[in-house]
């Protein structure tokens, strides 16, 4: 399939999904994300969910990073420049939605591209090979190319993969893993 005819697919998916169910799955996958190779790492980056796309709540997230004290790294976007500035979540800092819905911080201590370690990806949809799609502003394929070679990509979904995305080219990033709430896929890269 196309990358629009999965964002149409997966948004309508989505909107199908109680509360209770993102509560559970978003649970499940955070569970699942400790069996990961990635707990020697410092710095992680994590998205903050936009409720009303019905996002996954990386909270569960949010609480094993905090536990294993790891530096947390959240976003604010700049949708004139399609670029992110990364910011280390503290206990001080305050995050705000912006005016589409996505939670930000106002301001913080900027943390460069280049020192993250291990990046949780949003995304709508993904294959079998990792080739994801996103809502379509490139956001993220901006951002996973300002980091280092090395850093570990994982996606985040409530679905299994597709067989393959048929408009992916090579400028895409491709993810590492991607954790559902079934368990984890792992993509050669």
């Amino acid at each position: 399939m196309l990358k629009k005819e999965l964002r149409l697919k997966y948004k309508n998916e989505r909107k199908k999904l109680t509360f209770d169910e993102i509560q559970l799955m978003s649970l499940e996958i955070a569970n699942h994300s400790l069996s990961l190779p990635v707990w020697d790492k410092t710095y992680f980056h994590l998205f903050l969910p936009i409720e009303a796309q019905n996002e996954i709540n990386t909270e569960y997230l949010l609480q094993i990073l905090s536990g294993r004290d790891k530096e947390i790294v959240v976003s604010k976007a700049d949708f004139e420049s399609r670029k992110m500035t990364h910011f280390l979540l503290t206990d001080n800092t305050k995050i705000k939605n912006n005016e589409y819905g996505i939670p930000e911080p106002v301001d913080g201590l900027e943390v460069p591209s280049s020192k993250i370690d291990v990046v949780f990806v949003p995304l709508l949809a993904y294959d079998k090979t990792g080739h994801r799609v996103g809502y379509g502003k490139g956001f993220y394929d901006t951002f996973l190319a300002e980091c280092k070679p090395e850093v570990i990509k994982i996606g985040l979904s409530y679905f299994d993969p597709e067989d393959t995305i048929s408009d992916s080219n090579e400028n895409d990033i491709r993810l590492n893993y991607c954790i559902t709430p079934e368990g984890i896929f792992e993509f050669k890269l």
